[in-house]
């Protein structure tokens, strides 16, 4: 019996691959319309800055996007749509992969920071401000996700690589409680000991000693110990094998590919370091890591097409958050993502626009630019609505994530009404520009931004000031007043908890309460 070859859907973003573990009791499910229900493939990657692609996610080339080397990416832009306003749900990973799960934004499900151990607050701590009571256990099984609901219609969940979905020893921890049929190494920590085989890509092997034993080992991929072989790699290796099966299967199936890569530790990949001998050493490891996230993205699209489903395939690539710049990077910090601002866990927009690309063929038009404002909890409905799921009633009621799919059939379309939120009530571990608690709010080319702890604001025209140089909070307060209340609005719709002041032991006051012109 020859397979069928069901409509594949495919999203790309910054995640990491890793080793296969079948779901032990799933019951049995509905078939699939491979007809008109595609498979899905998500790369969600981790830690991929906005210009860390050769594919210019701007109006022009910048020196970054000719530092790298990823024709994968751009042979994906080639057919189909880059999104030039796309932004991460946070400035870390954890909110935005469980924003990516849910359909929700972090600041709704109280998942607004990178979670680690079981009740235990990841928060660095500051004299001034603390976290609220946040959900620092993650996602659970209880909760309403992606996988699930595509598990309703038939299809097979594959999640491969970085997880980061829930703390250890919680349900969370675990991809398979959350939906997915298959788990390829994923787990509760957010980064590897080691992306060396040789070091069983532990940290035992990384240091030599053999008690050292740690969160960050990657599990499920001893076939992988000892050889010669980058984390990138062996987890590719596993993916190909898990789409053939699932294939084969004759079910639609999902597939969330995260590699690991591009989060620290920041180690080369040595069969690629020659291309970049003229840069920084440690920059140069980085760039293999890119490099090794779009050869594997390669090998997912070879793979597709040999089995006959590319022409029927939905590609999104989009990262977790912004480039890390605050440490552990070759040159001046803080300067990675220039011109855009700072980085990783800043409320600027280094910390949370990045590098996203649809094909969807007979949908987008080919090496098209949209400059639509768009965010990580868009892919859950519209990957759900090309599924053509029906999300349960009372999810649908607190969905914040849109269905792009009006978007991307009218790229003129004016989403003008929308705000987009972010909402970080925590201190991250590095320092920098923007490296605090914040809640900010996109609305049309306008970002507002209410520092938590000095209870101050930013306004910025990204239409001009992409740099975020020019704060214009104090010239236009007509503006910076209206923006508040909007942000106001938002917070309260969302259910957003502030950041609690420790000298009174209540939360921050709100943004329309503190605004004064």
């Amino acid at each position: 019996m020859t397979p069928r070859s069901p409509r594949t859907l495919v999203l790309l973003g910054a995640c990491a691959l890793l080793t296969t573990q079948a779901h032990a009791s799933r019951t049995a499910l509905p078939s699939a319309d491979s007809a008109t229900r595609p498979n899905i493939v998500m790369v969600l990657v981790d830690d991929l800055g906005w210009q860390d692609v050769s594919h210019p996610m701007w109006s022009e080339a910048t020196p970054f996007n000719r530092r790298y080397h990823t024709p994968n990416v751009e042979r994906l832009a080639r057919d189909g749509v880059t999104f030039t306003n796309a932004y991460a749900a946070a400035p870390v990973c954890t909110p935005t992969r469980t924003s990516f799960m849910t359909g929700k934004s972090p600041a709704r499900t109280r998942i607004t920071y990178w979670t680690l151990h079981k009740d235990k607050d990841t928060s660095r701590q500051r004299p001034d401000i603390a976290a609220p009571a946040w959900r620092m256990n993650g996602l659970n099984a209880a909760d309403v996700t992606l996988p699930k609901l595509l598990r309703t219609v038939g299809y097979t969940t594959i999640h491969v690589g970085k997880a980061h979905f829930g703390a250890h020893d919680t349900s969370g921890a675990d991809p398979r409680n959350l939906g997915f049929d298959v788990n390829i190494a994923g787990h509760a920590s957010g980064g590897p000991a080691s992306y060396y085989g040789e070091h069983a890509f532990s940290s035992a092997g990384k240091t030599g000693k053999k008690d050292a034993q740690t969160v960050w080992d990657i599990p499920g991929l001893g076939a992988y110990h000892g050889k010669d072989v980058f984390l990138t790699e062996a987890l590719t290796t596993e993916t190909l094998k898990a789409i053939r099966s699932a294939h084969a299967a004759e079910r639609p199936f999902f597939l969330n590919f995260c590699p690991y890569a591009v989060h620290a530790p920041i180690m080369a990949n040595e069969k690629l370091l020659e291309r970049y001998g003229d840069i920084d050493p440690r920059e140069a490891s980085y760039a293999t890591m890119i490099e090794s996230v779009d050869i594997a993205l390669g090998a997912i699209l070879d793979e597709l097409e040999s089995l006959g489903i590319a022409e029927e395939t939905l590609v999104v690539f989009t990262s977790d958050n912004g480039g890390l710049s605050a440490h552990a990077r070759g040159g001046e910090k803080h300067t990675h993502n220039a011109p855009l601002r700072s980085g990783k866990g800043s409320a600027y927009e280094g910390g949370t626009r990045v590098a996203t690309v649809v094909r969807w063929p007979g949908r987008t038009e080919p090496n098209t630019r949209n400059a639509t404002p768009v965010i990580t909890a868009d892919f859950f409905t519209t990957l759900l609505g090309a599924a053509q799921v029906r999300i349960p009633d009372q999810h649908r009621a607190t969905l914040d994530g849109l269905d792009l799919a009006a978007v991307i059939d009218a790229p003129d379309r004016a989403l003008e009404d929308r705000v987009l939120g972010w909402h970080q009530p925590h201190q991250w571990g590095a320092s920098g520009p923007g490296i605090e608690p914040f809640t900010s709010i996109r609305h049309g080319d306008w970002k507002l931004i209410y520092f938590h702890a000095k209870r101050n604001f930013e306004l910025y025209d990204l239409a001009t000031d992409i740099g975020e140089t020019t704060d214009r909070s104090a010239e236009d307060p007509a503006r910076t007043r209206e923006l508040a209340g909007r942000m106001q609005t938002w917070i309260e719709a969302n259910g957003a908890q502030l950041s609690v002041d420790k000298e009174t032991g209540s939360a921050i006051p709100g943004p329309a309460n503190v605004w004064k012109d």
